[in-house]
């Protein structure tokens, strides 16, 4: 199943900046496995803002679940999910 999923982060001030940068160190390594083994099938930066715009091909949206919240920047983002499906007009 596909699903577009847009992750805004908000660290909180509070947290030191090592803390944080080991954070996005451990959030980048993921990513990048999700996406080698073909699961994050896309990301995209929304300019101006610490936020992303991401496609996801999993099992259903239990799997889905599962891999967000074992995202290290999980504590700090706020999450949208939109399950996709074929367009009747779409060629591909």
């Amino acid at each position: 199943m596909l699903f577009h999923v847009k992750m805004t982060v908000n660290i909180p001030s509070t947290v030191k900046v090592e803390v944080a940068d080991e954070l996005k160190k451990k959030e980048r390594e993921f990513s990048q496995k999700l996406q080698k083994e073909g699961k994050w099938k896309h990301i995209w930066r929304i300019a101006g803002h610490y936020a992303n715009y991401s496609i996801f091909d999993v099992k259903d949206n239990e799997e889905l679940h599962e891999l967000l919240m074992q995202l290290p920047l999980f504590p700090y983002m706020e999450i949208e999910v939109n399950a996709l499906c074929k367009h009747p007009s779409s060629i591909v």
